[in-house]
């Protein structure tokens, strides 16, 4: 017991001596088992009170989550969302897109470092992880990649070990609730102590689910109270209308344009988008529903507020935990969450002029055009410098662009302009000059005088440039080079036999990877995550564990209806075991 008290002690210097006192008392029944982990690696775990409060893995000890309930200080904290819990304690580690930045920055850590993991809105941790990386290394790679292994979690085995109680609600002590500490309360100014075991914590233990919400409502209304500018002008009952047309009049236009970006993001949020439509792309967002919320005889200009960025003022509303905004690419922003219980958005109205009526039925329309639509792609062909001479003749130049129909009227109308056909078999065309140089190779120019007319259409084909034109739907074509490269899944060996399937290239085709990790995992319970593409810029491919193929191949092909030839590796789907 003394020695584990000094390995406590150099382990956690934190701790006071009180503290270690109290953590590793001298008579009361202190209990060691050892249990197996998946594995097979031995776990020493020392049990208190029937919770076990320590565990230790390779002579390196780690808190439980029964005791960061108590010391919730002892470790440096990280913030996520509450839905990343359920993945958390299924053996997910933390992915940094789902770390939340808090207003005062990340606490500073270095790689190795013991970490606790807590929910937006509780100080209550719910993990305890290793950083991968240190907090300089996480703001450079921006916020991509793994950025803790996860040790422990509350809803795990270990977790089941103890009397299985629910996390306490820890008011968190970031600047967001400032002003709500500084009232002078004697319950406030203890939610600044650290909780011990003599002091219970504020609140009873609740629901999981409910943890962020109470937070996220106390917390949003101090936000109100604090910057009132930014908040859309809420019709006040006593006032006269006169009063309010003075306090408009009386605002700068930097402040009229802030409060009409306010007014048409809450009215966005609260009649035109629908849970199912998220994630959502930012710029959809302002585009297909904030613009369409601004009153008649008033122009959305984010540049004439004081966020000049539209990035800005989401990041803004995140902080007041309105909504979550993750970075699928670089410049590529997604709304992944929105609370809909946040008083802001339950307390804000519909102006007049703007009914609920209208706006469901734009709702409607806009939930329709929201649906994929499969781009339509028509290979294109451009003249290279080899096959001008074929093709000066129809006023063509070096990288005209033609279609394979107007490349093959071509053709048919220069072969019957230099009377080319054979007079024996008109299913034969002479090879003249041009074509000879054109078509032929030079081991075959002293040897084939006639062509068939698909070997004359199919070389010149191959010969040209090729490129490909891409109309998505509501949008301009787009011309690129090449040809467009098909949605690639494979499968790929992990660890102890397990398989993955990886897609890529789902950009090309309008598809958000996000999208389809979220849709995925939906479908068939199983860990989907993003990682960088290698060697292609700005590009994500999903990995999901298991054979996934048949569901693959169903939503890519019935659900979003894309051609079949567009998809690689369908074929590598696994054979289904006749039912008995």
């Amino acid at each position: 017991r003394r020695k584990l008290r000094s390995d406590v002690a150099a382990a956690f210097p934190n701790l006071s001596a009180e503290q270690l006192s109290e953590f590793i008392p001298n008579k009361e029944e202190l209990n060691v088992i050892k249990i197996y982990s998946h594995k097979g690696e031995a776990v020493t775990v020392y049990m208190n009170h029937r919770n076990p409060i320590l565990f230790e893995v390779e002579k390196a000890l780690y808190p439980t989550v029964y005791t960061l309930w108590v010391y919730p200080d002892l470790l440096p904290a990280f913030s996520t969302w509450s839905p990343v819990l359920q993945k958390l304690a299924g053996g997910a580690d933390l992915m940094l897109p789902g770390v939340v930045v808090p207003p005062s920055g990340f606490p500073q850590v270095e790689q190795g470092t013991l970490c606790a993991v807590t929910l937006v809105g509780n100080r209550a941790p719910v993990a305890i992880a290793v950083a991968t990386m240190s907090t300089a290394e996480m703001v450079a790679a921006g916020m991509k990649g793994k950025g803790f292994a996860v040790l422990h979690t509350y809803l795990d085995h270990l977790w089941e070990h103890g009397d299985k109680s629910c996390p306490p609600t820890l008011a968190p002590l970031g600047p967001d609730c400032a002003a709500k500490e500084g009232t002078g309360d004697e319950e406030e100014q203890e939610g600044n102590k650290p909780v011990s075991s003599s002091s219970p914590a504020p609140g009873q233990p609740v629901d999981i689910r409910d943890l962020s919400l109470k937070e996220q409502d106390s917390c949003g209304e101090l936000g109100k109270e604090e910057l009132p500018e930014n908040r859309a002008a809420e019709p006040v009952e006593n006032a006269s209308t006169e009063e309010q047309q003075e306090a408009e009049d009386s605002r700068t236009p930097q402040e009229q344009m802030d409060a009409l970006l306010t007014q048409c993001f809450f009215h966005a949020l609260k009649c035109k988008v629908k849970k199912s439509e998220l994630p959502l792309l930012t710029s959809t967002f302002l585009r297909s529903h904030m613009f369409s919320c601004c009153p008649a005889g008033q122009q959305l200009d984010i540049k004439k507020s004081s966020y000049k960025k539209f990035s800005k003022f989401l990041q803004y509303m995140q902080n007041q935990k309105i909504l979550q905004v993750k970075e699928l690419n670089k410049g590529v922003e997604s709304i992944v969450e929105v609370d809909w219980k946040h008083p802001d958005i339950r307390a804000f109205a519909v102006p007049e002029g703007l009914s609920s009526a209208s706006a469901a039925q734009d709702s409607k329309s806009e939930e329709r055009e929201q649906v994929y639509h499969a781009p339509e792609i028509i290979p294109l062909y451009g003249v290279s410098t080899k096959m001008i001479p074929l093709f000066q003749e129809s006023g063509h130049r070096k990288g005209s662009i033609l279609s394979s129909s107007e490349v093959r009227n071509i053709i048919i109308n220069y072969v019957k302009t230099n009377e080319l056909v054979h007079e024996a078999n008109k299913n034969f065309v002479k090879v003249n000059a041009i074509l000879c140089d054109c078509l032929l190779d030079k081991s075959e120019q002293d040897e084939i005088s006639h062509l068939t007319w698909d070997d004359l259409l199919s070389r010149c084909l191959e010969r040209l440039q090729p490129l490909h034109q891409v109309t998505f739907f509501g949008q301009d074509p787009v011309v690129r080079k090449g040809t467009i490269e098909p949605i690639d899944i494979t499968i790929a060996q992990r660890s102890s036999n397990k398989k993955v399937t990886i897609i890529k290239n789902l950009e090309l085709y309008g598809l958000d990877p996000q999208s389809v990790a979220n849709i995925l995992q939906q479908k068939v319970q199983a860990s989907a995550t993003l990682t960088p593409v290698p060697g292609a810029k700005d590009r994500a491919q999903v990995q999901i564990q298991g054979n996934q193929i048949h569901h693959l191949a169903k939503m890519l092909l019935e659900e979003f209806q894309l051609p079949r030839k567009y998809i690689q590796g369908l074929e590598k789907a696994p054979k289904l075991g006749r039912k008995k």
